[in-house]
């Protein structure tokens, strides 16, 4: 497993690479949450790019040398910076990488480099999504939650994750350790 100052290494080297083949992206995953003052991650870097960008992406790290690779998930590539993943994410559970998304992100300074960041209801929107029977690991989507409670927009969350039951079980759980206050305390919505 990597360490969190390859992990940042790995973002500024590939940040300017992006930036110099013309590709936007945001910053996304535990490293925007980071950028807002939460925990540190050690997992891998999640680049976020449209669809129409993802291929130029992808050549565009593998022309600074790093090792690529197209998975049959389609909704990602990958590419290695020595034992750094990087993962261009274009398509995740939930829909494609908009305009939206990128209207959403904020620019903040991420370790002396300005770049997009995704918006944290982004953030946890895309990781509560992809939770499903098989894959069901609510520890970094709670710790997400609990670092950065303040500033989540907690009814946008639950709004647009109400038809996944994943998403109304983790609900259940801030709710009952205290994360977000219970819905009876919330405004009522109109119907």
């Amino acid at each position: 497993m990597a360490d969190f100052e390859q992990l940042i290494a790995t973002l500024r080297k590939a940040a300017p690479l992006l930036e110099d083949a013309g590709v936007p992206f945001v910053l996304g995953g535990g490293l925007a949450c980071w950028a807002r003052g939460g925990p540190e991650t050690e997992h891998d870097l999640d680049l976020m790019v449209r669809p129409a960008d993802a291929d130029r992406a992808l050549q565009a790290l593998e022309e600074a040398g790093l090792r690529v690779e197209r998975p049959p998930e389609h909704w990602l590539y990958k590419a290695w910076d020595g034992e750094i993943m990087i993962d261009l994410i274009f398509a995740p559970k939930g829909g494609e990488i908009d305009e939206g998304v990128f209207e959403r992100a904020e620019e903040l300074e991420v370790n002396a480099v300005r770049m997009r960041v995704m918006a944290l209801e982004d953030v946890l929107v895309t990781k509560l999504l992809a939770l499903g029977e098989h894959e069901l690991d609510y520890e970094s989507v709670l710790e997400i939650g609990r670092a950065l409670r303040e500033q989540i927009d907690w009814e946008d969350v639950r709004a647009r994750t109400a038809k996944s039951p994943y998403a109304r079980a983790f609900f259940c759980l801030v709710e009952e350790l205290g994360i977000e206050g219970p819905s009876s305390e919330r405004a009522p919505t109109a119907n």
